[in-house]
């Protein structure tokens, strides 16, 4: 991949672009921290060539939450699992609405625009 496709890449919430150090910064969390929701398997970072571990702005949102629960008093094993769940009723969500809009008549959806 050139430097070009990395940038191009920047705006894609998948893809891997902090490091651990600069998500630790980003979070205000510790490293530990990020290695046991690993652990936990909330997210599995991507490891560069060398090994090093890589996240992407979807999984640094993903722990910032579990770190809200943390710090909230919730054990690192459960909060884990909350967010699981909470990212499972979210694309369940998007998933029916979708279905929704794909179901209504095309009359319905046709009187809703501007003339």
């Amino acid at each position: 991949m050139t430097a070009d496709d990395s940038f191009g890449r920047l705006d894609d919430d998948d893809y891997p672009a902090y490091t651990m150090g600069r998500a630790v910064e980003l979070l205000g969390t510790t490293q530990g921290f990020l290695r046991a929701i690993g652990e936990a398997r909330l997210i599995t970072p991507l490891r560069s060539a060398g090994g090093h571990r890589r996240y992407s702005r979807y999984q640094l949102r993903i722990a910032a939450r579990a770190r809200e629960l943390v710090d909230q008093g919730t054990p690192i094993e459960a909060a884990c699992r909350i967010v699981i769940l909470e990212d499972q009723l979210e694309e369940a969500r998007r998933i029916n609405d979708e279905y929704r809009r794909a179901s209504q008549p095309a009359d319905s959806v046709a009187s809703r625009l501007p003339h």
